[in-house]
């Protein structure tokens, strides 16, 4: 009955809508420990972890595996104040930075990227940034703090404004070798467009919610692919356990 119960559960989120935000907002900014050169969901170069690179919530990512929408788009993220703390903190001094979407936040129940299309996260936001930190272009102590206050410099959890910007702003954006995705992976399963603009033609589908193609980051050449759905392995999974 368990098992019965998480698979329903699972099913109810692999259901879900994926979010369709709006190009500037307020969020959640987590941080997490991204190797550099690492190879993350979308299949972006190694080279693009020597710049400021987030996942971002599975939902607005717009996939449960593999790449997303939301790849290759860079956002321009503000800090606002610390949610965890008691009180909150307001930094005196505002700090940004632009990000390029690398990687996928995986969706849970009741983490920082929990948000989805009817139910927000904890802090009551429907997107959160788990920004890839340290980073060897980001300064230690890049993040504000009061330690003589709060007795620690590390907030985790801050609410943030965040804005779509062109990746013409993004750090990375000069080195050619930052941009585009891995030439070295099947085309089909990567997918990190140096600029993407929301077009079909510079702007990934969703690895999982159908069988569309990515567009061609590494190469000039056509290519084709059946991708099997993630909707269609858990209805024949599900389908299993009420009929056995």
């Amino acid at each position: 009955m368990r098992l019965f119960i998480c698979i329903l559960m699972y099913t109810h989120l692999a259901f879900a809508q994926w979010i369709d935000y709006p190009d500037e907002g307020t969020a959640t900014l987590t941080h997490y420990d991204l190797p550099k050169d690492y190879i993350a969901a979308c299949g972006c170069t190694g080279d693009s972890t020597h710049y400021p690179t987030a996942a971002l919530s599975q939902m607005a990512y717009g996939s449960s595996a593999a790449f997303g929408p939301a790849c290759g788009y860079c956002f321009n993220l503000t800090l606002l104040n610390s949610y965890t703390s008691t009180p909150p903190f307001f930094p005196t001094v505002t700090k940004s930075v632009v990000v390029k979407i690398t990687d996928r936040c995986p969706l849970s129940e009741g983490g920082w990227c929990s948000g989805t299309e009817d139910k927000p996260n904890s802090s009551g936001q429907y997107l959160n940034f788990d920004l890839a930190y340290p980073s060897s272009y980001i300064k230690d102590g890049w993040f504000p703090s009061n330690v003589s206050y709060y007795g620690y410099t590390d907030f985790g959890v801050w609410n943030i404004t965040y804005k779509v910007v062109s990746c013409t702003h993004w750090a990375g954006w000069n080195n050619a070798a930052a941009l585009g995705s891995v030439a070295y992976l099947d085309s089909s399963s990567v997918c990190c467009p140096a600029n993407p603009t929301g077009n079909s033609n510079d702007t990934c589908p969703s690895y999982s919610d159908h069988n569309g193609l990515a567009p061609d980051t590494t190469t000039d050449d056509a290519f084709s692919s059946n991708i099997p759905t993630l909707t269609t392995f858990v209805l024949a999974f599900v389908t299993f356990i009420l009929f056995n």
